[in-house]
């Protein structure tokens, strides 16, 4: 097993992508801690994990909330005496129209949101992975330069997230923390079912990957567990591509 106990936290975790990632850490062997906002959805997730042969544990958590976030780490880390991986794929909440139908408070909103909860679980997390001098960061960030009308302050809150995981991997390398950020083209999956004009967004992004698919939430779990194992162990400071070539370096 990639993962075999190791210790994660999942922040996110009752969504899609973290749901996904959560499942994948479990079935490779990790403990994994989902933290979010809802009870039942973890609870659900969790029921899942364990299903499936895998150690769970849930907690309502507000990744906006810098006294919730140290405290719910610390007790993590209290109870199962360190923590090797943390997660953040908390939704940004963003406002996606034209900039000019936006209002400031509207384009900053998700900027605002992205760089707090990634600033708050990642200093949390890194307070208790120095003195162990190991651990991983793994977030959701940028699409590289390739952006499209209407995506409001949502391709700059994911762009902030790259400049957060450069600065975070210059001041904690020489502790052997390792951080790194994911990248797709978008994932039809975690798109609701009755999103406005969903199948042609679908459509798009296909035909946007020269390998004529998207990535899939199953890929995303796949990489993400392999990126937080000990396999990819030089790997830092980088973005994971996973957009099937949609996004070109």
């Amino acid at each position: 097993m990639l993962l075999a106990d190791k210790i994660a936290v999942v922040y996110g975790a009752a969504g899609p992508i973290g749901s996904a990632i959560a499942r994948a850490f479990a079935r490779e062997g990790a403990l994994v801690h989902l933290g979010g906002r809802t009870a039942a959805t973890l609870d659900s997730v969790a029921t899942d994990i364990r299903a499936a042969g895998g150690r769970a544990e849930t907690a309502v958590v507000d990744a906006l909330d810098e006294q919730a976030v140290d405290a719910y780490v610390d007790d993590v880390v209290r109870r199962a005496g360190r923590l090797d991986i943390s997660v953040n794929v908390v939704a940004i909440g963003d406002v996606q129209r034209p900039l000019t139908d936006l209002s400031a408070e509207e384009f900053v909103q998700p900027v605002a949101t992205a760089l707090r909860t990634q600033f708050l679980t990642t200093r949390a997390a890194v307070r208790h992975m120095i003195p162990r001098r190991t651990g991983v960061i793994l977030a959701f960030g940028g699409s590289g330069p390739q952006t499209i009308p209407g995506m409001g302050g949502a391709k700059v809150a994911f762009d902030a997230v790259e400049s957060h995981r450069r600065q975070w991997t210059a001041e904690v390398g020489q502790y052997g923390i390792r951080v790194v950020t994911l990248k797709t083209g978008g994932i039809p999956e975690s798109i609701p079912t009755d999103f406005p004009g969903r199948d042609e967004i679908v459509v798009g992004l296909e035909q946007a990957a020269p390998l004529g698919r998207t990535a899939t939430l199953a890929d995303v779990g796949n990489v993400a567990a392999f990126v937080a194992s000990d396999l990819a162990a030089t790997m830092t400071g980088s973005e994971v591509n996973i957009s099937c070539g949609a996004i070109l370096d």
